[in-house]
């Protein structure tokens, strides 16, 4: 192999941080959202956490109560790490009666590899097991029916998942369904018996500055636990060079300088760039994201980065809206309507919203109505007189009670708009359907 010169280890470091950026941030939630103490087992030992463990939002989010980005205040979120080294794990997922929700899979590279729930496994009390990668033991014949077996493609997963909540009425009724989701151990599942979680050290601080030392260390923790696809072999053999890589040591001078360098580059640029497609009407439609990303790394990088946890596109799209019809950003000092013709409201088989956002952090906005998001379950919404429906996103209360009823409420500054489809039909994934254009009625001065 030639000699890196100071410009080829800097473009192989700007390539192997969009490869390695979601294991990082995996490393990173892991830490952030792990329990340190669940009712069952108590508290974990310093600096351990709880994992093969499930844990629940027990309120819809509201402002500033995420540690997600561009979260969603339609369900209630239920949150596992799975540590899969000690062999296969049993989830149990209880009867949730018709009512929509999902558990998606994550291995520790982002790919939303397998979903659980409504669209693919129905809502009756049922029980997955989850094997390690290359597991090949024996089954109990209650996992040979369809979908019951899944195999996991690292040695982490984290699920995350979404049940609907209809309001803030409904949220009992949900935390009571949250507690018959369960992880077990195959050995106590075949036994009838609850299993303790499991303490392990994330061994990351979530809040540390992103510097060269901490990203290799977690990177390279990453992928000693969790084996890549074979495929990528020789390309992280080439990360060699950089101190990427399951078996290298502490960063020399050099690597440590150019991989701050990608560090400092790379993250700006994939803030700065658009995920997906822009349609006609100026909504950005999200990549269509299948089970893996495959070799597309860098779809992987800004999904790590802008929306981590992402379903995969036929369990759920998210068009986001940035501008208005003329190009324009959105801001809270401008007025805007979005008009949904008759017949002609987001094609879905659950449910759609549209979510406000503050483009300063992608977190929910805080607002005087407790609204974060308005969309086909809304209470009270009106419609127009041809059976139309239009919402009013601005940031002062509307005049008029149909514009009040239909309000979205923005931040004083700039925003954006997330729509959420649940199980959205083949249009709006491949382009027939088009959202209306978000249209400015006045600046608000």
């Amino acid at each position: 192999m030639q000699p890196h010169t100071d410009a080829t280890l800097h473009a192989l470091a700007e390539e192997a941080v969009v490869y390695a950026y979601p294991l990082y941030e995996m490393c990173r939630m892991r830490a952030a959202t792990s329990p340190q103490r669940t009712d069952a087992a108590g508290e974990a030992p310093k600096p351990l956490r709880w994992c093969n463990v499930f844990t629940h939002a027990r309120q819809l989010l509201g402002a500033g109560k995420s540690r997600v980005v561009t979260p969603n205040n339609d369900t209630l979120y239920t949150n596992a790490w799975l540590d899969l080294g000690e062999g296969p794990l049993v989830i149990d997922v209880p009867d949730t009666a018709g009512r929509y929700y999902v558990l998606g899979l994550l291995d520790f590279f982002t790919n939303p590899f397998a979903h659980l729930g409504q669209r693919l496994t129905g809502t009756a009390a049922r029980a997955f097991v989850v094997t390690p990668p290359g597991w090949r033991g024996t089954l109990p014949a209650a996992f040979d029916a369809p979908g019951a077996r899944i195999e996991a493609p690292t040695r982490w997963l984290w699920i995350i998942g979404r049940l609907l909540v209809d309001g803030p009425q409904d949220v009992p009724a949900v935390n009571a369904l949250q507690d018959g989701f369960l992880v077990r151990t195959l050995a106590d599942w075949e036994a009838g018996r609850r299993s303790a979680p499991r303490a392990f050290d994330p061994a990351c601080d979530p809040k540390a500055p992103l510097t060269a030392e901490h990203f290799a260390a977690q990177v390279n923790a990453a992928l000693r636990d969790n084996a890549p696809p074979a495929g990528d072999a020789a390309r992280l053999a080439r990360y060699a060079a950089l101190g990427i890589g399951a078996d290298a040591g502490p960063l020399d001078d050099g690597q440590r300088a150019a991989l701050q360098a990608a560090l400092d580059t790379v993250l700006p640029r994939l803030r700065e760039a658009q995920s997906g497609r822009t349609t006609a009407s100026g909504w950005v439609q999200m990549p269509l994201v299948e089970g893996s990303f495959g070799d597309d790394h860098l779809a992987r990088a800004l999904i790590a980065l802008k929306y981590i946890g992402m379903l995969e596109s036929r369990e759920a799209t998210y068009p986001m809206a940035w501008h208005d019809a003329a190009g324009e950003p959105l801001t809270g000092q401008r007025r805007y309507t979005l008009r949904f013709a008759p017949d002609a409201l987001p094609p879905v088989d659950a449910f759609w919203s549209l979510t406000m956002y503050d483009t300063r952090d992608y977190m929910l906005v805080d607002n005087p109505i407790d609204r974060y998001a308005i969309g086909d379950r809304t209470p009270g919404l009106r419609r127009d007189a041809d059976g139309g429906l239009t919402l009013h996103i601005q940031h002062a209360r509307p005049d008029g009670e149909a514009a009040f009823a239909n309000w979205l409420p923005a931040p004083e500054g700039s925003f954006y708009l997330c729509l959420r489809a649940y199980v959205p039909r083949a249009e709006l994934l491949d382009g027939r359907y088009q959202l209306p254009p978000l249209t400015v009625t006045k600046d608000s001065a």
